[in-house]
């Protein structure tokens, strides 16, 4: 298929799987659409069992000509952070802003070694043959947190907002920082980076330092524009230009382009949109970059249910999976727990605080494009299997019953 066909196929799926969900699952959009992609997925393997294998071959033809990670990682991905950051209030973040910054880089580290280091016992109990380094990759691209399927559930069960913002914004940079960890590791076992202090903090300082500043440059100078300006036409086509153009140039320079989205969607969403925008077009941006989120996830979560039909489920995986899925929750709860503890001697925090980041902690698309980002290798295959089983896990198990959590504790 060329790159249209593809796209229309993607968008009429999503399509379809949307007006299902809503019509008659009734609930949340995302969750419902992988849902039903991977019902489908699996039937497709079913039928393929019993020896009707055009369709399976049909699905897999078109999954298997999509570079998920390349689509995900360099087109997706910087329109789904700017939009997030977009509507996040910066006077809100700055009241969270040392507990978010915490989760993001500390819980981000921790969490990398806690499931590297239950990972690397699990796997190698099993027979699976997996070195340190492959356990450490692992740990690194699963740690970042969804905040995708989540925040709508948060919203409708009346969360405080003071867990939205920790939720919302630890996801936000948690990604960004996720992704520096994992190439830092990643440029370990290939060989290309030092696996020494200076030079794995040279390239941290790079990447994520060099994202920062990047950002708010580009965002200072599209408010600057905006500001000159009063035509909601070219002001939306604007901020389109700084995700696309701003996303390449932080890729050419080797810095850390999801950061550089999520400061740059933070200044446009805060001094852009309330100084230099007027009613109509503030209007029409919030429309637009809405509407932007809601397709794109919408495709994402069709890709990752359709992604089951090129993994590889052998039985010393499934045992894995099921060893590796409470590895990481448990993981979850200390990087979170640990900081929160330290935390609690000097602000306050919203009943069972701990809980809810852990079980609101979603694994998503970011973390299987990671995995497919690996090269070909046998320990690529159990990464990838085991990344997906917990990515599934987390978005059905814990994004159905998340809200029920959250009730509980404002019950107290």
């Amino acid at each position: 298929m060329d790159i249209f066909d593809t796209a229309a196929v993607l968008i009429t799926l999503a399509a379809l799987f949307s007006y299902v969900t809503n019509r008659f699952l009734r609930m949340p959009t995302t969750i419902g659409i992988m849902i039903i992609s991977l019902v489908l997925s699996l039937g497709l393997l079913f039928l393929h069992a019993l020896g009707w294998t055009v369709p399976e071959q049909q699905a897999e033809r078109l999954v298997g000509g999509i570079d998920f990670h390349e689509t995900l990682m360099e087109g997706m991905l910087s329109f789904l952070l700017f939009a997030g950051a977009l509507h996040i209030n910066l006077d809100d973040l700055r009241q969270q802003k040392w507990v978010v910054l915490t989760l993001a880089t500390v819980g981000v580290v921790l969490s990398t070694f806690i499931v590297g280091a239950l990972a690397w016992l699990i796997f190698n109990g099993l027979g699976i043959d997996m070195p340190w380094l492959y356990c450490l990759l692992f740990g690194a691209l699963i740690s970042p947190t969804d905040p995708i399927a989540v925040m709508g559930i948060l919203k409708t069960v009346g969360a405080a907002k003071s867990l939205e913002i920790k939720i919302a914004g630890e996801s936000l940079f948690n990604d960004g920082i996720g992704v520096v960890v994992f190439l830092v590791i990643l440029g370990v076992v290939q060989g290309v980076s030092e696996p020494t202090i200076a030079g794995i903090g040279g390239l941290l300082l790079q990447e994520a330092g060099g994202g920062i500043v990047f950002g708010l440059v580009i965002g200072l100078v599209a408010f600057a524009l905006l500001r000159s300006i009063d035509n909601y036409q070219v002001e939306v086509l604007l901020t389109l230009a700084l995700v696309m153009g701003g996303y390449a140039a932080a890729h050419a320079l080797h810095i850390s382009g999801p950061i550089a989205m999520v400061v740059a969607g933070l200044v446009i969403g805060n001094h852009g949109r309330v100084l230099a925008m007027s009613d109509t077009t503030r209007e029409h941006l919030d429309n637009f970059w809405e509407l932007m989120d809601e397709i794109l996830n919408a495709v994402l979560f069709v890709l990752i249910g359709l992604e089951v039909l090129l993994l590889s489920f052998r039985g010393e995986y499934l045992l894995a999976i099921l060893a590796v899925i409470p590895a990481v929750l448990a993981a979850r709860y200390v990087s979170v727990g640990l900081p929160v503890m330290l935390m609690r001697r000097f602000r306050d925090f919203s009943p069972r605080v701990v809980e809810i980041l852990t079980w609101g902690g979603l694994r998503g698309g970011i973390s299987v494009a990671l995995a497919l980002s690996l090269p070909a290798s046998p320990e690529r295959d159990a990464i990838l299997t085991t990344t997906y089983a917990v990515v599934v896990f987390s978005i059905i198990v814990q994004g159905l019953t998340i809200g029920k959590l959250v009730k509980q504790a404002a019950r107290g």
